[in-house]
């Protein structure tokens, strides 16, 4: 599935710490009609659930050598392992929705939720609390990543 059929906004980013309101991302999808939703489908035609989805961002170049360096946002199926979407996102894009993430939780594990449409209409939405980051080496960025207290990876 190409890249460029994905446009990703962020909202409850410029929220001050501690304000209440869950950060959310909207994946919006404007290619062919059933090549999202079958991705979509988990083992019994029936939509994946929250649980059995991932979120990443994987990093194309360091975080230091560019001003805004590039990466891939991925959404993938915990259990086949399955790219589920990919889409280009810059550094700036994301780490900032993982912070505001962190700091909207106070003292709670952080949340998010993601919504994936499909030509503007809505075909599932998820809360999440794992966002995990990684280097260009594939390597896991912890102090990036949004990972739930008493999770050992």
């Amino acid at each position: 599935m190409r890249r460029d059929y994905f446009d990703l906004t962020v909202e409850g980013v410029d929220a001050g710490a501690g304000q209440q309101g869950t950060p959310l991302v909207r994946i919006d999808f404007h290619g062919p009609d059933d090549l999202l939703r079958d991705r979509l489908v988990g083992t019994g035609d029936e939509l994946l659930d929250a649980e059995d989805i991932d979120v990443a961002f994987r990093l194309r170049e360091p975080l230091s050598s560019a001003d805004d360096a590039e990466g891939v946002v991925a959404v993938t199926n915990r259990y086949t392992g399955d790219f589920i979407l990919e889409l280009n996102e810059t550094a700036t894009d994301v780490l900032p929705f993982i912070h505001a993430a962190r700091d909207s939780a106070g003292d709670d594990d952080a949340r998010y939720r993601v919504e994936i449409e499909t030509d503007g209409e809505r075909l599932v939405a998820y809360d999440k609390d794992t966002f995990l980051v990684y280097d260009h080496e594939g390597n896991l960025l912890r102090n990036e990543s949004l990972i739930p207290s008493g999770v050992e990876l």
